[in-house]
């Protein structure tokens, strides 16, 4: 008879530890903002970024394949050499081949 009473209390105790843990409310996750300069487009029209005014952490936010150090090197080819004439001379950036190019081709412009 004692066991019985002992596992009916254990069991108890147990159903409500689970009961009360469902219940408890879900910890507020804060959502982390980062301040944006993102210039949007007209819909419709993807926003495009300007080889010869753009910065090395836009780069390497915007374009697929391109980290802190590609992106660095474009700013700096571009500071040595002048503004860029076309994108394709984006080729001449070490560390940049065809691949890259061609997947941020769309992305790209140059004014």
């Amino acid at each position: 008879m004692r066991t019985g009473y002992f596992y009916s209390l254990v069991f108890a105790l147990l159903t409500s530890a689970s009961v009360a843990a469902i219940a408890a409310p879900a910890t507020k996750i804060e959502a982390v903002t980062s301040p944006s300069t993102m210039q949007v487009a007209p819909s419709g029209e993807a926003a495009k970024v300007n080889l010869n005014t753009v910065d090395a952490t836009t780069l390497q936010r915007e374009l697929a394949g391109v980290g802190e150090a590609k992106a660095k090197s474009i700013v700096a080819y571009r500071e040595s050499n002048g503004p860029f004439s076309s994108v394709d001379e984006l080729l001449e950036v070490k560390g940049i081949g065809k691949a890259i190019l061609d997947k941020n081709r769309d992305k790209l412009e140059v004014n």
